[in-house]
């Protein structure tokens, strides 16, 4: 595929950030068998198998990130963009970290729309991020966060979260 091409595919592919495939990753027993023993017991032994799904977006478990979820734009068979996320509906709180857009897709739209897709998916939520922002990443997340509750600052994990 020239370059061109798969940006203009990019750019579509950003159209249809509402066709999100879902994929829950949740095993009911470990949830018990982790609530029952304080988090002792039921821990997934190494990292979670990420599945892909027959979807332009999809939406599942985190492969970098114990109990986060990924939000992933498919193009090509392989993640042109993905982005993990937390939300805590007790607080109204939700983060994403180490959002990723394969270089040559950059500026084609699919972060903005995967972030906008996300918030609208889980309204009333104010967005933050982890950590600081890196220079070069300033002029993106002053962009996405125009407008947004929260405006991606930097926020630590709330207590229903934080794992420290």
């Amino acid at each position: 595929m020239k370059v061109e091409d798969g940006r203009r595919a990019a750019v579509r592919l950003a159209t249809r950030a509402h066709e999100v495939g879902y994929a829950s990753g949740r095993t009911i027993w470990r949830e018990v068998l982790q609530r029952v023993s304080g988090g002792r017991l039921g821990k997934r032994p190494g990292w979670p198998t990420v599945p892909r799904l027959n979807a332009p977006w999809q939406d599942t478990v985190s492969a970098e990130r114990t109990g986060w979820r990924q939000r992933a734009a498919n193009l090509n068979g392989e993640y042109a963009f993905a982005v993990d996320y937390l939300i805590c509906r007790r607080c109204k709180l939700g983060w994403v970290e180490q959002p990723f857009t394969l270089p040559q897709y950059q500026r084609c739209g699919l972060a903005s729309a995967g972030l906008a897709a996300l918030r609208a998916g889980h309204p009333g939520l104010a967005w933050h991020t982890l950590g600081g922002h890196f220079r070069d990443s300033q002029a993106f997340w002053k962009t996405v966060a125009t407008d947004v509750p929260g405006g991606y600052r930097q926020r630590q994990l709330c207590p229903h979260h934080d794992v420290s």
